[in-house]
């Protein structure tokens, strides 16, 4: 690999991206958290609402609807961008061309997201009641859901640098199916740690209310800082890090020495 400056897909510049998408995953936790858990929108068939199918939730249903307007303007085209539902229309767009960087395969974990985020997420996040803001609170959650299957099938990125630089390694691990030793070869716990103590900086920063009156002094969290952490360490580099291990063994499965100089 090429030095930050020049090569977009170092894994200096990969973990930029990462840096920023903390923030974005913070900034839609604290938007959501305004409001009320309004447990109804998650629960197919608990709110009526025109265009219900029966087996979808309002969210569900909103998402889809989301989704096809995003899908329309070439959205999921993108090699970051991964859907939540289907079908979707095509682009009205011409296509784009894109840098080939990824090796081709179809992990997709948004339904896992999905279940982190409505079952462990949302309750711990805001009070559990009804404010009727329904349609606010799912746009919020739709904010959330993109930027957290973002950040988790980023890894893919991080997985294929660090297999070009050890390729040999990482295939001989995939065609032994050995995922533990992949997740530790992949590991790098001091940029780990960093991660955590950098969203515990930012969370406190973030999530601040200034009192004007007082020049600054912060009187209320709108967000635990303690649940963001936590959110990255239980779910978030869990996740990834499935994600991750999964491509390295469909990459190294199909891995052949001439292709990487």
């Amino acid at each position: 690999m090429s030095n930050f400056t020049d090569d977009p897909f170092s894994l200096d510049k990969l973990r930029s991206t990462l840096i920023r998408l903390e923030d974005t995953i913070i900034f839609a936790l604290i938007e959501r958290s305004q409001f009320a858990f309004n447990k109804c929108i998650y629960v197919p068939g608990a709110l009526e609402f025109n265009g219900a199918t029966g087996d979808r939730s309002f969210l569900e249903y909103f998402l889809w609807e989301t989704e096809r307007v995003h899908a329309k303007v070439r959205r999921y085209t993108s090699p970051d961008e991964y859907a939540f539902t289907s079908p979707l229309p095509e682009p009205i767009l011409p296509p784009l061309e894109f840098p080939k960087f990824l090796f081709p395969n179809d992990i997709n974990v948004n339904s896992k997201i999905t279940e982190i985020y409505t079952n462990s997420i949302v309750p711990e996040i805001c009070q559990d009641r009804d404010d009727s803001n329904y349609g606010s609170a799912a746009t919020r959650d739709i904010d959330c859901m993109q930027a957290l299957s973002r950040r988790v099938h980023y890894g893919k990125f991080i997985a294929e640098s660090k297999f070009r630089s050890d390729p040999e390694a990482y295939a001989r691990l995939a065609r032994a199916n050995d995922r533990e030793a992949i997740n530790e070869l992949l590991t790098n716990r001091s940029v780990e740690k960093k991660l955590l103590e950098r969203l515990r900086r930012k969370a406190l920063v973030y999530g601040q209310t200034l009192d004007q009156e007082q020049e600054g002094i912060n009187t209320h969290l709108r967000i635990p800082v303690q649940l963001v952490v936590d959110l990255y360490e239980r779910w978030v580099i869990p996740l990834t890090k499935e994600v991750e291990v999964d491509y390295l063994i469909v990459r190294g499965l199909a891995y052949n020495k001439s292709e990487i100089n």
